[in-house]
């Protein structure tokens, strides 16, 4: 029997399709994949299901029974349950009354003793173990995502939807996460799992559906997939998995981070030094200093303790622009609030950092030949998909528009780039585009800091690995010399942090 039955489901944003005429079946007491690129339609079409927006056209059915889902109130009526990529906890309440948060039990009081065990009944029917009395801000972001699982159990649902669960989690609590998720379905509860990892989705689904451009692609059988099969359905063709590095042969110090202060609030600090031809990767779960360092290497923050040194000058006091004249290239984090103007043209996006450079300005005035010319070569060189220089860049697909930064960081050889997140939101064929260019990168003797939540693009990538924990650097090794499961277990301030 299916538990969810949408069918030609649109929605439409202003001029945006988001959705068009997508069919979803699942199945009562699987592990469903959604599966899809970022923007592909995945969370719209869940929002939906969950009362969140209201659908333009398209009918849903629960159970086999035609419903009408205005809003969340409706769909938990339906047993139908969410968790969202950022968590909806109250974090100065404990454990217990953030789960029995809107369904206390009692008649004039609320009964926590009752609560508690109907709690506890819960807890070990599907393995969950909580500290009931711990505040939610002393827990980590793994335990909150259970309570938030949690929640939705107690609140009675049978379908659990679980938006990009695994983006903020270490491999340790991704473990852990899937064993709960394995326990759930055995008991009967229908999960829907939004992704855009192919290996999550063969290791925990029953079945998959794929989106693409907000269209309905194929539901199909995950034990007949591969992974690189899930990857050409996504992005629409065939597409390269697996990386490939060479030996690395690393120079001199280019980039030498001393004593830096990261959280005034913290005694950690860090010390780093980037060399030449090599790839230095920072892991860490995000919020642990990651863009706060972005922040003080690239300028728009001035450290009040340390000093960070560029090819053997202190440029703690100096400018973004002279940091960039000295040889600093930057891949922001926010590709959209620091790397882009969506509103300018593509060849006015070229010029954002470089207004001062000799090449395209004198005197205070644009040097536009020269300017248009070296946008027509970064855009034939990175084989970036443009209609024309003059078209606005918000034009652009997300993978042609961190295209156009990276060639605009590049193109002028610097001797440093710190890339941090290069690759959030962008297909499969964009992520492959990008590393092999910072490989590329690598191989001609620059320095290249990447920093990124994505434990496996630090892998791979990665000659030397130093990890991030609350605003400090615990370990530095050689990514050789690290597995999975030791990096994850000091990503979460264990080994000794």
């Amino acid at each position: 029997m299916d538990a969810i039955r949408m069918n030609n489901i649109t929605k439409t944003f202003g001029t945006t399709v988001a959705l068009a005429g997508v069919d979803l079946r699942i199945r009562v007491g699987e592990v469903h994949c959604l599966l899809g690129e970022n923007g592909a339609g995945k969370s719209t079409l869940m929002n939906i299901l969950y009362g969140l927006y209201r659908a333009d056209s398209g009918d849903i059915a629960i159970n086999e029974v035609p419903v009408e889902i205005n809003s969340p109130k409706m769909a938990q009526s339906l047993h139908i349950g969410m968790v969202h990529q950022h968590f909806m906890l109250v974090e100065s309440m404990t454990v217990l009354q953030n789960i029995i948060l809107g369904n206390e039990e009692g008649t004039f009081a609320i009964d926590y003793k009752k609560c508690r065990e109907r709690i506890e009944v819960l807890e070990h029917l599907y393995h969950f173990d909580f500290d009931l009395d711990a505040k939610v801000s002393e827990l980590s972001v793994g335990e909150m995502q259970r309570v938030e699982i949690f929640k939705a159990v107690y609140r009675g649902a049978d379908i659990i939807i679980l938006d990009e669960p695994t983006a903020v989690l270490t491999p340790q609590e991704v473990s852990v996460l899937f064993r709960i998720l394995d326990d759930m379905r055995n008991q009967g509860k229908t999960i829907v799992f939004i992704t855009h990892k192919l290996q999550e989705t063969m290791r925990l689904s029953d079945r998959v559906t794929v989106l693409r451009n907000g269209k309905f692609v194929q539901t199909v059988e995950t034990k007949d997939m591969d992974p690189e099969t899930l990857a050409t359905m996504m992005v629409g063709h065939a597409v390269e998995l697996v990386t490939h590095k060479g030996a690395c042969c690393p120079g001199d110090p280019v980039l030498e981070i001393r004593g830096l202060k990261i959280f005034s609030t913290s005694e950690n600090t860090i010390n780093l030094t980037v060399r030449a031809g090599e790839i230095y990767g920072i892991a860490g779960v995000d919020g642990n200093g990651q863009q706060e360092l972005e922040r003080f290497i690239v300028g728009t923050e001035r450290p009040k303790i340390g000093e960070v040194w560029l090819n053997g000058s202190d440029i703690s006091a100096c400018t973004v622009a002279k940091r960039k004249k000295l040889g600093l290239g930057v891949i922001p984090s926010d590709r959209h609030r620091n790397a882009i103007l969506p509103g300018m043209s593509i060849v006015d996006n070229f010029l954002l950092g470089l207004q001062r450079n000799s090449r395209f300005s004198s005197m205070g005035l644009v040097r536009h030949k020269a300017l248009e010319a070296y946008a027509e070569s970064m855009i034939t060189a990175y084989a970036i998909k443009v209609s024309s220089e003059r078209q606005h860049i918000s034009e652009l697909s997300g993978g042609n528009q961190q295209k156009l930064v990276f060639s605009r960081e590049v193109g002028l050889d610097p001797v440093l780039l710190v890339a941090a997140q290069p690759v959030r939101g962008l297909d499969i064929g964009a992520i492959d585009y990008i590393h092999n260019q910072l490989l590329e990168l690598r191989d001609r003797g620059q320095a290249i800091l990447l920093i990124s939540t994505e434990l496996s693009e630090i892998m791979e990538m990665s000659d030397r690995i130093g990890v991030l924990y609350k605003g400090g650097l615990i370990v530095e090794r050689d990514a050789d010399d690290f597995t999975v499961e030791e990096l994850g277990l000091y990503m979460a301030g264990g080994k000794g942090a």
